[in-house]
């Protein structure tokens, strides 16, 4: 029986990670991607001034996928921020099911915030689009083709600062 804890516990990620590739049969342990040159810079002017973008792993439903609980197309996307999604897909996703739900998109897609946070002039402005990424287990799709096209669609959005919210 899972019972409450007066403190915190955590679960780690990386190990359970290993694990999982492991039970699968893969020879070597996983190794998490790592970037040396990756482009991450100082703002160049206060956050209040930045358009602020948003990158999810979760879905945009599809009426088929949602009765299947498996997305048919994985496949990346940009959609309208405004007005933001009253749903997300997540069924095919890994995540605590039992501690937590996906019903409330604002849980894990701050898009209702940032508008929140823009009108507040806490930021400049929210992209008029957000992005989904499919969850990928190669870091080789990641890096030469996911990427490179979220960026394309930032630059497009004039974004100066990207929020990454993964499920």
């Amino acid at each position: 029986m899972n019972q409450r804890r007066p403190y915190r516990s955590f679960v780690s990620y990386i190990d359970r990670s290993r694990e999982y590739y492991a039970a699968q049969g893969y020879s070597q342990p996983y190794t998490w991607a790592h970037h040396d040159d990756a482009p991450f810079t100082p703002l160049k002017k206060p956050l209040s001034e930045c358009r602020v973008g948003l990158v999810t792993t979760a879905g945009k439903m599809e009426a088929e996928a949602e009765g299947q609980g498996r997305r048919k197309i994985r496949e990346l996307y940009a959609l309208a921020a405004n007005p933001a999604p009253r749903r997300m897909f997540t069924a095919d996703l890994f995540w605590d099911k039992g501690a937590t739900h996906t019903d409330d998109v604002d849980s894990f897609l701050p898009l209702n915030r940032l508008s929140e946070y823009a009108a507040a002039r806490r930021i400049g402005s929210v992209s008029a689009r957000f992005y989904g990424v499919p969850t990928d287990y190669s870091q080789g799709r990641t890096s030469l083709r996911d990427a490179p096209q979220i960026l394309e669609w930032c630059r497009e959005d004039g974004v100066d600062a990207l929020l990454l919210s993964a499920l």
